[in-house]
């Protein structure tokens, strides 16, 4: 870093949105304005990966810059460990007093995580073993159930409830600044982290935005594989989410839904971002947006994530710093979210996190004529012994150049290679020509990676987990930071 002033941080950290429904990825149908225009003001990554298509792993990973099975978080019942410093934390010891509105979905009594201040808080409990939200008549269609399908179209979720209210309270919170701005009592740059939940599902929009798109919104182009040629995983996932076979109306409805979602989204962030410029605090501010993981939309026959298709395991991921990132970029290095991590406190003048995985590639955006060599490399993880088969799920990725590679624990691995099959239709695993890089790939991706040990450790977590909610239901303790989601908040047409 140089000797100019450091940065504000502003950070917009979505759920469960694929890039490739967002104008500036290439999308002609789905309108994303203040995205499109953010990321011309700034740099857009084509090849960002998220640490674990899920929600918890991966934003645990990005907060602490380690990897699932180095934080030890691998499902959303997994608590991160409060002596793991994270970015938040990193952010307080370079003088930052980093603030948090909205989503951060971390289990367990600390809800902060280095946080000096949080805002409007999580949906969900606080705790295991404490009550969840009462989703109403959309009980059952957040996560992979046929049911999200069925109940879909037009209507409300509590999510975008959420999402209002967590963008109504960082305009006030901005607003604040800028008051103390022009009162001469702002000393030292801000960092404000929005926590958002839209595009998650359920796969309902307001009618509005649903209508936008119901009769524009296009069928998937990536068909499942033909009969037989399934992986045994992709099998097993099909059957026990209910997807066998996808009926094309409810396809084209939560397809229009989640367009929707996605232009509210894309809403939301441009109020954000007017109230930066209202306040005029946007010159030296470093934005960044990104999201813990994608949606599968009905491509290869298949919603929701959970596995690594490009569609769920890929994330958009835009940077904009006037005067420092040079505008109009488009950056096809392959980071990982934990770079993200490294990049922004690199970038914020923080000390980087003494154990984190990630490397800063920010000397690669900020406009150097010679930057460092970059090894284009990230890894992503899917570790389950609650929702999968029998024996569990204990699955690892490798993106290395145009090559990715898919180890599945006691199953045939998966190999794809993106620059030649961009829609993942080939996998060459078997293919003579392939076998040593798929010997070089499954050594890399065993090299630091056991699956026996990760089993091991979650059957640990499992054993402790009938105390600490038996524990949470007798004692109730107080969730601080829990946003009241009721059932009348959700509603279908």
């Amino acid at each position: 870093m140089s000797d100019s002033p450091r940065p504000n941080l502003l950070y917009i950290h979505s759920d469960q949105h694929s890039p490739h429904v967002t104008g500036c990825y290439g999308n002609d149908i789905v309108e994303t304005p203040n995205l499109d225009q953010l990321s011309a003001r700034g740099v857009i990554f084509d090849n960002a990966y998220c640490c674990s298509p899920i929600c918890v792993p991966s934003r645990m990973s990005m907060l602490s810059g380690r990897h699932p099975f180095q934080n030890e978080v691998w499902t959303n019942e997994h608590a991160l460990d409060s002596t793991i410093p994270t970015i938040a934390h990193a952010m307080g010891a370079a003088g930052y007093r980093p603030e948090l509105v909205g989503r951060m979905h971390a289990l367990g009594p600390d809800q902060l995580h280095g946080y000096a201040a949080r805002f409007v808080g999580d949906h969900s409990a606080n705790y295991p073993g404490n009550p969840g939200p009462d989703r109403g008549v959309l009980e059952g269609t957040a996560g992979p159930e046929r049911l999200s399908l069925t109940r879909s179209g037009p209507g409300q979720s509590g999510y975008q409830v959420h999402d209002e209210e967590v963008t109504a309270v960082t305009i006030a919170r901005l607003n604040q600044l800028g008051v103390q701005k022009r009162a001469g009592l702002l000393d030292k740059p801000f960092s404000i982290s929005v926590g958002l939940m839209l595009p998650h599902p359920p796969y309902v929009a307001r009618a509005e935005d649903f209508e936008r798109y119901a009769g524009a919104i296009a069928p998937p182009r990536k068909p499942p594989p033909p009969t037989g040629k399934d992986h045994p995983f992709m099998s097993w996932w099909r059957t026990a989410t209910g997807i066998e076979k996808l009926d094309e109306a409810e396809t084209l409805r939560a397809r229009a839904a989640y367009a929707g979602l996605v232009y509210r989204t894309d809403a939301l962030v441009g109020q954000i971002l007017d109230a930066l410029r209202a306040n005029r605090l946007d010159h030296n501010t470093l934005i960044i947006y990104t999201s813990d993981h994608g949606d599968m939309q009905g491509e290869h026959g298949l919603f929701w994530k959970h596995v690594f298709y490009e569609e769920s395991v890929r994330v958009p991921l835009i940077m904009s710093w006037p005067g420092r990132i040079p505008q109009g970029q488009r950056c096809r290095r392959v980071v990982s979210a934990v770079d993200v991590a490294a990049t922004m406190l690199d970038a914020l003048g923080a000390p980087a996190l003494p154990n984190a995985a990630g490397r800063s590639f920010f000397a690669h955006v900020d406009g150097r004529p010679q930057p460092p060599i970059w090894e284009d490399i990230a890894f992503s993880e899917y570790c389950t012994d609650r929702f999968g088969p029998p024996e569990g799920a204990f699955q690892r990725m490798i993106r290395r150049e145009d090559w990715k590679y898919i180890y599945y624990h006691r199953q045939p691995p998966q190999l794809f290679n993106l620059k030649e099959d961009p829609d993942e239709r080939v996998d060459r695993s078997d293919d003579p020509r392939c076998r040593s890089i798929m010997q070089d790939l499954h050594a890399e991706t065993l090299r630091d990676w056991d699956p026996d040990c990760v089993r091991r450790k979650m059957e640990q977590k499992r054993a402790d987990e009938p105390i600490l909610q038996a524990w949470a239901r007798h004692t109730g303790p107080e969730e601080r930071y829990r946003w009241p989601l009721r059932n009348e908040m959700n509603w279908l047409a």
